[in-house]
């Protein structure tokens, strides 16, 4: 999230009484390839300037600390890292330094690769889903946001499609 910006959300939420409203902060958003089918199904790449300016350096894991600590010191009540599975590392790191809830997005381009593996029959479509959300949950995330929340959901519970 941009510098400030969780301070500012809190104080607005504050001040009209919303106290007990949480806020999830886009801590770790990482300059990612994988938001590619996201942006090409709602005709969103950019047509002129470019993400990277608010979206962090895939390559720098440095930064997450230091907008985790701006983050919860401006009011955050859960940390969010985006993309999940390739940034496991981040969210790792973050849980040990952080006693704030961390929360992983599983972004469309990941659930694409998952998806398109599967039609192809390349690989188990559900139990490569459950791995990958598996993961999330290993490496720290306490909340995992994902396109497969339904299809989870049903394979948790025992259902077959």
């Amino acid at each position: 999230m941009m510098d400030g910006r969780v301070g500012a959300i809190r104080e607005a939420l504050d001040g009209e009484g919303f106290q007990h409203v949480s806020i999830m902060s886009y801590t770790a958003k990482y300059a990612s390839s994988f938001y590619g089918p996201f942006r090409e199904a709602l005709d969103s790449n950019p047509r002129f300037g470019d993400k990277k300016t608010y979206q962090m350096n895939p390559a720098n894991y440095r930064e997450a600390l230091v907008e985790a600590y701006a983050d919860e010191s401006e009011g955050a009540d859960i940390l969010l890292v985006k993309p999940g599975l390739p940034y496991l590392d981040i969210i790792r790191l973050l849980r040990d330094k952080s006693p704030l809830p961390i929360a992983a997005y599983q972004v469309s381009g990941e659930y694409s690769m998952i998806k398109a593996g599967g039609a192809l029959k390349m690989i188990d479509e559900e139990r490569v889903m459950m791995e990958s959300l598996t993961c999330l949950r290993r490496a720290g995330a306490d909340v995992v946001l994902t396109y497969f929340a339904l299809q989870a959901a049903r394979c948790l519970c025992g259902e077959k499609r």
